[in-house]
């Protein structure tokens, strides 16, 4: 999955009106992940209001082996604007130069644009049937096997 540019962004409306839409993204070390968005856009609006979110990182489906098995990743996270003043923008925004060129020189002077930061507080980690772990809130990298008999009950 190290190679995928974008995520799958899902967010809702104080209202309660969910949005899927996606944006290309990077991370850091510490599994944050960022996207450049527009002001203008639903889920920005969406992120502004409240900052739930959810990503998905998802196999593409050409190189899938079975369509209903995709691999996939999925974070709840919380989103918050990363400022323009803070030494963290111009890091993440030379990460995005580097990942995506010269698009991002644009969007550094737009004044509708911002970087969003998204911290993921749980998640879910599918590699086949039978093979979802969900990721302990404590420590992202510490997957736990779902089994169970479809219950959604979470079996260790």
């Amino acid at each position: 999955m190290s190679n995928m540019r974008t995520v799958v962004l899902g967010t809702v409306s104080n209202q309660g009106i969910p949005n899927v839409s996606y944006a290309p993204f990077v991370i850091d070390e510490a599994k944050n992940i960022y996207i450049f968005v527009s002001k203008v856009s639903i889920h920005t609006s969406n992120l502004q209001a409240n900052g739930k979110a959810s990503v998905m990182l998802i196999e593409d489906e050409a190189k899938s082996k079975q369509i209903f098995a995709r691999k996939r990743l999925t974070y709840s996270c919380h989103g918050t604007v990363v400022e323009k003043n803070n030494p963290e923008w111009e890091y993440i925004a030379n990460q995005f130069d580097q990942r995506f060129g010269n698009i991002i020189y644009i969007f550094r002077n737009l004044p509708d644009f911002e970087i969003f930061k998204f911290t993921p507080y749980e998640g879910l980690f599918v590699m086949d049937f039978g093979a979802a772990y969900q990721i302990n809130a404590d420590d992202l990298n510490h997957l736990v096997h779902i089994t169970g008999q479809g219950d959604g009950e979470i079996e260790k």
